[in-house]
């Protein structure tokens, strides 16, 4: 694969909002008491992943300019991520959402707000042509006008050249139409150079009970040539328009899997700028969610990445010996 030149690693658009996430080890909302504040949104939290990694990231995404919307540019801007493209728009509220901390996936309930109303006009072409790789979610695509906001954005980076990753993480919740959401998809992915799909996300997208060959066959159908299918404690199968390389999962004591898939897009995006095989990607991205897994909230402010490909040779000489 070659990969485009830009300054900015990544540039994801979308949802940048708040997670209050429980404190408390729950399984539902319901039983959660007490939060705690963080900087969240997929495509967000991917762009601070990929800084912490020692990469370079911006998101053009849309908030409000209150307290919480203020919260979230100064914690970006910590992270090293670049705020030069955020919108912050004083007639809208800054999305909140509500997530429970469990080993499982979370639970959640998502006050919409500020979030879906970034406008195609506000996503600028300076920050695609800068970008190596355009990233965006599901979530973004659920509403108008940030449904065609991402579409610009696809559209200008598959112009430019650009690496275009697409995660189809749906959800009934945020988005109640299946059949919409799958035709969207489609489309969307038509763009996509890569995507990542959960086993979990492709039973929701195309319907439980395939094996998880089949789902990558119908990912592939809409386009991507590149598809990681992530099975949890089943491993990870990776997918070059149809040649399959299986990576095993390892067993960690998880005590947060909020944000998992976060690190793990993070860390596979950030290794394939890096020029590795797309094996070695997926082995550099498991190190790095392992790590997230086994961390209460976000992933530790710097991690030396030169010494997670050590990890990761280290690892590989064990399993070829």
């Amino acid at each position: 694969m070659k990969i485009p030149e830009g300054d900015l690693d990544l540039l994801a658009v979308g949802e940048t909002l708040v997670d209050f996430i429980s404190e408390e080890e729950v399984e539902s909302l319901r039983e959660a008491y007490t939060f705690r504040k963080y900087q969240g949104g997929s495509p967000a939290n991917i762009a601070v992943n990929v800084a912490k990694l020692g990469g370079t990231s911006a998101v053009v995404s849309k908030t409000g300019i209150g307290n919480f919307g203020q919260f979230l540019k100064a914690e970006l801007q910590r992270a090293g991520v670049t705020t030069d493209y955020m919108v912050m728009d004083h007639l809208v509220h800054t999305t909140v959402i509500f997530v429970s901390r469990t080993e499982a996936t979370p639970d959640f309930e998502a006050f919409r707000a500020g979030d879906y109303k970034l406008e195609p006009a506000e996503v600028q072409k300076e920050a695609v042509e800068r970008a190596r790789v355009i990233h965006a979610s599901t979530f973004a695509l659920s509403r108008e006008p940030c449904r065609s906001a991402v579409e610009k954005a696809f559209q200008l980076g598959e112009k430019h050249g650009k690496i275009i990753s697409l995660d189809p993480n749906y959800s009934r919740q945020i988005w109640p139409n299946t059949r919409e959401a799958r035709d969207v998809l489609e489309r969307m992915l038509g763009y996509a150079t890569i995507t990542k799909p959960s086993l979990d996300d492709a039973g929701r997208i195309f319907g439980p009970g395939e094996e998880p060959e089949a789902y990558i066959e119908r990912f592939h159908d809409m386009g991507p040539p590149i598809v990681v299918l992530t099975m949890g404690p089943d491993g990870i199968l990776l997918s070059e328009e149809g040649e399959t390389t299986y990576i095993p999962a390892r067993k960690v004591e998880v005590v947060d899997a909020t944000g998992a898939g976060d690190s793990f897009w993070a860390g596979f995006l950030t290794a394939l700028l890096d020029g590795n095989s797309l094996e070695r990607c997926a082995l550099f991205a498991r190190e790095i969610v392992e790590r997230k897994l086994t961390t209460v909230g976000p992933l530790p402010d710097t991690i030396d990445r030169e010494a997670v490909y050590v990890t990761v040779d280290a690892v590989s000489n064990e399993t070829d010996a």
